[in-house]
């Protein structure tokens, strides 16, 4: 009986495809050098599939999803959301495409012309999300795949997986001499590599095949392993020859006109931009860049970014760590997640690489275990700044341990807490005695905050009318006061009875500046012994946040 596109084989061929990418990505890796020689699409294909796999296994145990269309649109929405890199937005693409594909089908059809509907689809998709596309890179990969798809004289789906597998293997070998940077390096195109192993992982699941992929000649095996600054300052003819950053953000609230305007304005800003969505209104985006502000601000201007990730292309290369695993381009680096752009832009300006999460929006592992990597660091220190996080991040850090990457975690239950633990950070210290030190400041760091009573309500320091300003420390009410002047001075003093010696202020969103600048005032005038600190926060949930060191 030849094999259909169920449910169960979708599930099946994200692991495969997941176990294969795992195999390769080293392999993948070394050959990697368009449009950045970075050393990273293997690892950000693996990623991306695994953002998939953990949205389906989400689905299953969330809604008991099982079937074809559902497993198929967790698949791609999770791959749009965890997609690294260009390699990994064009693998999402792939995905939307074999979703799109399926719902589109209204009644029985063979799987076959399905799965070549997929590809078709793929291929115009991950075409459209390029701003400025190349013959000789994954997409030519993926439009020789899509064609024999459709061409092949055979609706059943092993024969349409096989001929559009050998016909990716095919257009791979050729994409050296198609492309000036491959040929000068011998290599075939990382992407095309990393599509032709998802291909052929469905290819051997549905004609049966067992063992090891038969690998083409990729030319990994004359090439060196990237080795930090060696492999960054590689000669790049086209891809970010100027540019220093890679940003990605996920956005939403927005709308394809909108989004229109923001490719435009990323296109002056930087290069390699991809601009992706789901088809439900998320969208992914891709740039490289030099100034980052101006990306970041170009996607407020569009609609609402979160998840925001910045890596540095160029970060030198310590001594100590200018050998082993290439993947590392650094040897320390402190990951923080924080919930605002502005807490990120702090937290970066602090020296931290950071995980965006958006307001009310949770952070799963395999964000945490992105992130872990695309800090491209040997030693993490990772705060989660939130202790509703502390067991997914120990999950996430297991992980990536397993994987090569040592991570070290400081519990930490605010933000206020996460900065003061970066502000004793130094990589000159040994891992362990840093992380102490850091530990130490975290947990010596008292917080509280003030919110705006919304109803009448009994506490434990009286009852509060609408309006009224609570003062809330570890959960509880502690003080009531008629504003957020008066709140904030009155819960600065009683957080400073155990003593102190800073003061941080954090201002939320729509707070004035004269409230933070009031409040400074009148501390410095109260507790002149006291050094204060005022930031503009920009969380959503207090509108003063305080932390006592």
């Amino acid at each position: 009986m030849p094999p259909t596109l169920d449910a169960a084989l979708l599930t099946r061929w994200t692991r495969d495809a997941t176990t294969a990418l795992e195999q390769h990505c080293d392999e993948i890796d070394r050959i990697n050098v368009f449009p950045v020689p970075d050393g990273d699409t293997g690892t950000n294909l693996l990623l991306t599939m695994r953002a998939a796999a953990e949205a389906v296994r989400r689905a299953a145990r969330e809604n008991g999803a099982r079937g074809v269309t559902t497993v198929a649109g967790a698949l791609a929405r999770g791959a749009l959301a965890g997609a690294r890199g260009n390699s990994g937005v064009i693998l999402s693409q792939v995905l939307r495409g074999v979703s799109e594909a399926v719902a589109a089908v209204a009644g029985p059809a063979p799987a076959g012309a399905v799965l070549a509907d997929a590809l078709r689809r793929a291929h115009r998709l991950a075409t459209a999300a390029v701003s400025r596309p190349r013959e000789g890179t994954v997409l030519t990969v993926l439009a020789a795949a899509a064609g024999a798809a459709a061409t092949v004289d055979s609706e059943r789906l092993d024969d349409v997986a096989v001929a559009a597998a050998d016909a990716a293997r095919t257009a791979l070998q050729a994409t050296t001499g198609q492309l000036p940077e491959l040929a000068r390096a011998g290599v075939v195109d990382a992407g095309g590599l990393g599509l032709y192993v998802v291909l052929d992982a469905l290819a051997r699941l549905v004609t049966g095949r067992v063992g090891a992929a038969e690998m083409p000649a990729t030319g990994a095996a004359n090439r060196p392993g990237p080795r930090g600054r060696e492999v960054l300052v590689a000669q790049r003819e086209s891809g970010s020859a100027v540019y220093d950053y890679e940003v990605m953000f996920l956005l939403d609230g927005t709308d394809a006109a909108r989004v229109d305007v923001l490719r435009a304005e990323l296109d002056v800003i930087g290069d390699s931009v991809a601009v992706v969505d789901d088809g439900a209104g998320l969208w992914n985006v891709h740039l490289h860049c030099s100034d980052v502000g101006a990306a970041i601000e170009a996607g407020i201007g569009a609609g609402r970014p979160h998840r925001i990730t910045v890596i540095r292309f160029d970060d030198d290369l310590p001594p100590d760590a200018a050998s082993g695993d290439g993947r590392f381009v650094r040897d320390r680096a402190v990951l923080m997640v924080v919930t605002g752009t502005e807490l990120a832009e702090l937290a970066r300006s602090a020296g931290a690489a950071v995980l965006e999460r958006g307001p009310g929006r949770p952070v799963d592992e395999s964000d945490l275990g992105a992130a872990l990597v695309g800090t491209r660091a040997r030693h993490v220190v990772l705060l989660p700044d939130d202790s509703e996080l502390t067991r997914i991040a120990e999950r996430a850090a297991a992980a990536a341990r397993r994987d090569g990457q040592e991570v070290l975690i400081v519990p930490s239950a605010s933000v206020l807490q996460g900065l003061a633990a970066l502000a004793v950070h130094d990589p000159a210290r040994r891992p362990a005695e840093d992380v102490v030190a850091m530990a130490d400041a975290a947990a010596g760091t008292r917080t509280a905050g003030l919110m705006v009573a919304e109803s009448e309500a009994l506490t434990w320091v009286g009852r509060c009318e609408p309006g009224d300003v609570l003062g809330i420390s570890d959960g509880e009410v502690v003080l009531i006061a008629p504003d957020l002047a008066v709140g904030g001075l009155w819960l600065a003093h009683r957080m400073l009875t155990a003593g102190g010696e800073l003061v941080t202020v954090l201002l939320g969103q729509g707070v004035d500046e004269s409230l933070g600048e009031g409040l400074a005032a009148d501390l410095r005038r109260t507790h002149p012994e006291v050094d204060v600190t005022v930031h503009r926060g920009g969380q959503t949930d207090f509108p003063i946040v305080l932390g006592v060191e």
